[in-house]
C-alpha cells in the first residue's frame, strides 16, 4: 500500500507478490506430494464389481489400514509438516529482515489514528468497499468450492484419479504464468473489465462435468488457472483504490488501511469456511462415505453440482454486484490527483501553523 503512490507501481508490486504466492503454492504442493507419495502407493481400487450389484464396491475400502501402514503414513505426514513449517519460518525471517515499513505518504504527524471500532464502522459503511467485498466474497467462495471438490470430482465422478495431481499442477502453473498477462490487461483495459476473465472457468467447468475426458480436463485446468489468477490478482489490486477513496472522504485520519486489509483477509477466510461448509453438508446429506471405491449416484451428482452449477451461480452474482462498483479508471485518477493536492495543502498548512506558533512563542 505504501510502497508508492503511483498506481502502476502498486499494481506491478501486487502482480509480483501474487506470482510469488502462486509459485509458493506450487512448490508447497510439489514438496508435500513427493514426501507423502510413498504413503499412497498401494491406495487404489482394484476390485471389479459384480455385474448386477454395487454392494461390494461400497463394502470394499480403497485404503487398506493395517497398523504398520498407518504408522508409515503418520511419519511421512509429520515429515511433510516439518518441511512446510520450516519453509514458512524461512519466509517469516525474509519478511522481517528484508522488508522495511514505510509511513503513509498522505498522512502527517498531526493526523490522528482512527480507533479500531470507529474505523471498522466507517469501513463497513463505505459503499465501494461493501460492493467490492460482497462481490469477491462470492467469487472467492466459488473458487474455494472448485478447489476443495476437484480431487473428489476427478476420483469419483470423472474417472480421472490418475490425472488429478497433474491437473492441479497444470492449474497452478497456468495461474503463475498468466498473472503478468492480467497485469498488462488491467492496466490497458481497466480492472472492472479484467474481472470478466474470472467467468472464463464457467463454460469449461460445465463442459468437464458433462464430458469427463482427460484431454478436455487438461484444457479446463489451464483455463481455470487463468481465471484463478484473475481472481487472485484483481481484489488485491483494487483494494488500494478503495482505501484511497476512503482516505479522500476522511482526510484527517490515518491507520485505516490496516482495517481495510485485515477485514478483507477475514472475509476471504470466511469464504473458505463457507465453501468447505457447503461441500461437507452437501456430500454428507447425499451419503458420501470416505475410503470406498465407488460412491453412490447421488454423491456423484452432488460433486457435479458443486463443481459446475454452484460456482457458476456464485461467480455470476459476484460479477453482477461488481457492475455497481463505483471506482473506475477515471475516478481513480481524479482521487489520486485530489489526494496529491490535499497532501500539499496539509503540508503548507502545517508549516504555516508551525511558523505562527514559533512567532507567538518568540513574542
Amino acid at each position: 500500500m505504501f510502497l508508492s503512490t503511483d498506481q502502476k507501481e502498486r499494481d506491478s508490486a501486487t502482480a509480483y507478490r501474487m506470482t510469488m504466492e502462486v509459485l509458493g503454492t506450487l512448490i508447497g504442493a510439489a514438496l508435500q506430494g513427493q514426501i507423502v507419495a510413498s504413503a499412497h502407493v498401494s491406495h487404489h481400487c482394484t476390485v471389479t464389481p459384480p455385474v448386477n450389484t454395487t454392494d461390494s464396491w461400497h463394502d470394499t475400502p480403497s485404503f487398506p489400514d493395517p497398523s504398520d501402514a498407518l504408522s508409515h503414513q503418520a511419519k511421512v505426514y509429520m515429515i511433510a509438516a516439518g518441511v512446510i513449517g520450516g519453509v514458512y519460518l524461512l519466509g517469516i525471517i525474509i519478511l522481517f529482515l528484508g522488508v522495511k515499513e514505510k509511513d503513509d505518504p498522505y498522512a502527517l504527524n498531526s493526523d490522528r489514528a482512527i480507533p479500531f471500532c470507529k474505523g471498522l464502522g466507517l469501513t463497513m459503511k463505505h459503499g465501494p468497499y461493501v460492493k467490492f467485498t460482497a462481490s469477491f466474497l462470492l467469487i472467492s467462495t466459488a473458487v474455494q468450492l472448485e478447489q476443495s471438490n476437484f480431487v473428489l470430482f476427478c476420483t469419483h465422478a470423472a474417472d480421472l484419479r490418475n490425472h488429478f495431481q497433474y491437473l492441479v499442477v497444470t492449474i497452478l502453473v497456468s495461474a503463475a504464468v498468466s498473472i503478468p498477462f492480467w497485469q498488462k490487461f488491467l492496466q490497458r483495459f481497466g480492472k472492472k473489465c479484467a474481472a470478466c476473465g474470472i467467468s472464463w472457468m464457467i463454460p469449461f467447468a460445465v463442459m468437464l462435468v458433462t464430458i469427463p475426458n482427460p484431454i478436455l480436463a487438461y484444457f479446463v485446468a489451464f483455463v481455470s488457472g487463468l481465471s484463478i489468477a484473475a481472481s487472485l490478482l484483481l481484489p488485491w489490486s483494487m483494494l488500494p483504490d478503495v482505501v484511497d477513496n476512503f482516505r479522500l472522504q476522511n482526510p484527517h485520519g490515518k491507520g485505516h488501511e490496516t482495517i481495510f486489509y485485515s477485514s478483507y483477509v477475514f472475509f476471504t477466510k470466511m469464504s473458505a469456511g463457507i465453501g468447505l461448509g457447503i461441500s461437507a453438508a452437501g456430500l454428507e446429506f447425499t451419503g458420501y462415505k470416505p475410503g470406498i471405491c465407488r460412491q453412490s449416484n447421488d454423491v456423484i451428482l452432488t460433486l457435479k453440482i458443486l463443481i459446475g452449477a454452484v460456482p457458476a451461480i456464485l461467480i455470476l452474482v459476484g460479477l453482477f454486484i461488481l457492475l455497481f462498483y463505483p471506482i473506475t479508471e477515471e475516478s481513480r485518477k481524479e482521487t489520486n490527483l485530489a489526494l496529491e493536492v490535499l497532501s500539499c495543502y496539509k503540508s503548507v498548512a502545517t508549516r504555516q501553523w508551525i511558523r505562527v506558533s514559533l512567532h507567538k512563542l518568540n513574542t
